[in-house]
């Protein structure tokens, strides 16, 4: 297989290879608590480097990861409650049952994750970044970078949401 390339061995099987992995100094727990405030490194894999070049000069990156510590019951379902918003004074009960892609959880019925995080500098290989929501060693499938037309303007929420927002206020 070429570098890079994307393997389907099978009609719904998709073989990605990792580009790089997450470093941090920060327990799983410190991550889990504080991962809009930590700072970490993508190590970008030698046969990868070259796809760091033009990349310096942009603000935030989005870094997709391979999310490979989810318990097994986290791999595949499909409806489940936003425990964030236990930390906001909701009790599990308030919570409302809601389809996975309703929500930025790590519960996926594939273990993908995507951050927007602030790109603080390159050296070499290093990405150094604030804001990674990941563990130490997890796998980093892509980088990219953030553009200004990724913004959306006008944009509206659901009725659900809606309510939490108003409840805690603040976005969460």
């Amino acid at each position: 297989m070429v570098s890079g390339e994307l393997s389907v061995q099978h009609e719904n099987q998709i073989i990605l290879r990792p580009v790089g992995i997450v470093r941090t100094d920060a327990t799983d727990d410190e991550v889990r608590e504080r991962a809009g405030e930590l700072e970490a490194t993508v190590e970008v894999f030698p046969e990868f480097q070259e796809a760091l070049d033009g990349l310096k000069g942009f603000s935030h990156i989005f870094v997709l990861s391979y999310l490979d510590k989810l318990r097994p019951d986290q791999v595949g379902a499909l409806k489940v409650r936003p425990r964030r918003l236990l930390k906001a004074g909701f009790k599990f009960e308030e919570l409302p049952l809601v389809g996975v892609f309703a929500i930025d959880s790590p519960t996926r019925p594939n273990p993908i994750g995507l951050t927007l995080v602030k790109l603080l500098r390159i050296e070499g290989p290093l990405l150094f970044v604030r804001g990674l929501d990941c563990f130490d060693g997890t796998p980093v499938l892509d980088v990219k970078p953030y553009r200004n037309d990724y913004r959306a303007e006008d944009y509206e929420l659901p009725e659900w949401y809606r309510r939490i927002l108003d409840r805690v206020g603040a976005d969460v």
